[in-house]
């Protein structure tokens, strides 16, 4: 027989193993599908379990921070602190100009204090800018002394001690002595009076305020921040020693020496006449700051 030549008997056995092995083959991929199909099922769903279970915290988080209401802007200052009564800044007759003032002020000013006070300390020229550049500057480190509305204190600062011997030089309890008719005389003024005449003519006080550099800022917010400064001011008790390093005499201790102008001069005062400028400042105070409610 020639080679490669088949009967019929084995060609029909052929076909049968064909058959066979082809259900065979057909059968067990039907099952590996179907097995295959369950495991993608069961690692899908772990999958998706582990998923959710590591981002469930995040979501959250992500979910409350959505939720969380803005926050609310800063509470702004108001542009006014300490706004004076209704219609007291025009009661009276009117106001001359800023610059033709100083007449009108002074006579105003006699009547309150009496023609001797105002002869003994006012500055005449300039009153109410140098108020304005005055009050500016006490709660400061310096006050500008060329614009003082009064004038200087008699009579040189009095010590105990030769500074120049090198000796421990402090304040004299006769400096205080120095400050007594000014402090009279503050202490006799009625502070409602005065601070209705400083109602009266607040419109130029406001003018020469903003003509200092400060066109957004109310004077009588800086008159309250002044007073409040000089409030401050410690008791000292005992000798306060000085020092002069150079012309004039300062405090030796940095603590005093560092205040305020305001302060420093309700030191050099002494304590009974400090204790009465802030008792008069008190109700200065009372009368002018705090009127927005």
């Amino acid at each position: 027989m020639p080679v490669g030549y088949a009967t019929p008997s084995c060609i029909s056995d052929s076909l049968a193993l064909s058959e066979r092995s082809f259900y065979v083959a057909r059968t067990m991929t039907t099952k590996e599908k179907l097995l295959w199909a369950a495991i993608v099922i069961v690692l899908g769903g772990v999958g998706y379990a582990g998923y959710r279970y590591l981002t469930q915290g995040k979501e959250e988080t992500q979910q409350a921070a959505e939720v969380q209401p803005p926050a609310a802007p800063p509470v702004a200052e108001p542009a006014i602190r300490n706004p004076l009564p209704g219609g007291q800044a025009d009661a009276g007759k009117p106001l001359p100009a800023l610059a033709a003032s100083d007449a009108g002020l002074a006579e105003e000013l006699t009547q309150l204090f009496g023609r001797d006070s105002v002869t003994a300390f006012l500055v005449r020229d300039n009153i109410i800018r140098n108020v304005v550049v005055t009050v500016d500057n006490l709660p400061r480190q310096k006050v500008a002394v060329e614009r003082r509305p009064v004038k200087p204190t008699p009579g040189q600062t009095a010590v105990d001690g030769d500074a120049d011997a090198g000796e421990v030089t402090t304040l004299s309890v006769h400096n205080y002595a120095r400050y007594a008719p000014f402090v009279k005389i503050v202490a006799a003024t009625d502070a409602k009076q005065l601070a209705a005449l400083y109602f009266r003519w607040y419109a130029l006080f406001q003018q020469a305020y903003e003509d200092q550099g400060y066109p957004d800022k109310y004077f009588n917010d800086r008159l309250v921040a002044a007073i409040d400064d000089m409030l401050k001011a410690p008791a000292v008790a005992g000798p306060v020693r000085l020092v002069r390093p150079r012309v004039f005499f300062e405090f030796a201790d940095p603590a005093l020496e560092g205040r305020s102008a305001g302060q420093k001069l309700l030191i050099r005062m002494g304590p009974e006449n400090a204790a009465a400028i802030k008792a008069k400042l008190k109700e200065l105070r009372a009368e002018v700051a705090g009127r927005s409610g």
